[in-house]
């Protein structure tokens, strides 16, 4: 839709690129830049920039002379300063491209002062120039800079999505893709800050807990998985932090096994890689046993919040599923 509009000269000149952080709207933003001003536009699909261009490797390294990005400073801000900065150099015409694009990365780090700056600038820009303003919080914008720009929603990727991208652009192996981007929430950015073991280790815990209560109401075998889902868990904040993991991981899974119960399509799985395992888990897990341990996992946070002992929760927990 943003390429079209941009073929056809529609776009409108300040747009702001709000959703989830990590899902892709800084790529974008410069997926955009690279379009306007593009040396080859239309050369493999007849709409996106080549992206292998003088022009575009520029403006994907940050160095090209029309395309302007703003990013928070040490403060943590967005000052005044850099704002008038990029309003002067936005009323030139282009010096290499075809057109002027500011980013502004983190908008809602603009400070009062710096938004008001802008409110002119957004609402008549020069000719020759697009403002681009993306944030993950576009409520901190002042109410008169929503109403400038015209707002694209960006949502949270699939699962398969994140796994597929993790797959593609950052070579990681399948099994750790999707774990992954089981405990991403949709979001790559989030998918990558996280460490790849951990999250495997994590699941894989989550999923012999489920093994082990799924069919026994024997104790010993309960208090057994609770023991391999805490880990070395004695109390401390890193344990804390490791069982808040590995109980993001048992809901994601359980949310699988509810999906399925449901027979909602297989591509919203989040562990689709473990559809075997699942099947077998379903033999024990009907609807309202799947709903329940849903609910345990949400007090069982609850009380990790609350600073509880991580092994009484997870002995707790085991219980309950």
């Amino acid at each position: 839709m943003i390429a079209r509009a941009a073929s056809r000269g529609t776009l409108p000149p300040s747009l702001i690129f709000a959703g989830p952080e990590g899902v892709g709207k800084r790529m974008t933003a410069v997926a955009l830049a690279q379009v306007m001003n593009c040396l080859e536009p239309g050369k493999f699909d007849g709409l996106d920039a080549c992206g292998a261009c003088a022009s575009c490797k520029r403006i994907a390294r940050g160095v090209h002379a029309d395309v302007l990005q703003l990013e928070p400073g040490d403060t943590g801000a967005i000052k005044i300063d850099q704002v008038r900065e990029a309003i002067e150099r936005s009323a030139y015409r282009p010096f290499e491209g075809r057109r002027r694009v500011v980013i502004v990365n983190a908008a809602d780090a603009l400070n009062a002062e710096a938004q008001n700056a802008l409110l002119k600038t957004l609402e008549e820009p020069p000719s020759a120039s697009t403002f681009v303003l993306v944030t993950s919080r576009p409520d901190m914008l002042l109410p008169t800079v929503l109403s400038r720009c015209q707002r694209l929603r960006f949502g949270r990727l699939s699962p398969g999505e994140v796994a597929a991208l993790l797959i593609r652009d950052h070579e990681y192996p399948d099994g750790d893709a999707h774990a992954a981007a089981s405990l991403s929430d949709g979001s790559i950015g989030r998918a990558l800050q996280g460490a790849t073991d951990e999250f495997v280790v994590a699941r894989e815990a989550a999923v012999d807990l489920l093994d082990a209560v799924a069919s026994s109401t024997d104790p010993w075998r309960r208090l057994g998985g609770a023991k391999a889902l805490a880990g070395s868990a004695r109390g401390g904040s890193s344990d804390r932090e490791q069982l808040a993991r590995r109980l993001y991981a048992l809901s994601s899974i359980i949310r699988d096994l509810g999906a399925l119960l449901s027979r909602a399509d297989e591509r919203c799985l989040a562990n689709a890689d473990l559809r075997t395992r699942l099947e077998r888990l379903l033999r024990s897990f009907d609807g309202d046993r799947a709903l329940r341990a849903f609910s345990a996992i949400d007090r069982a946070l609850a009380a990790l919040d609350r600073n509880a002992s991580p092994k009484i929760v997870a002995d707790w927990l085991a219980f309950q599923i």
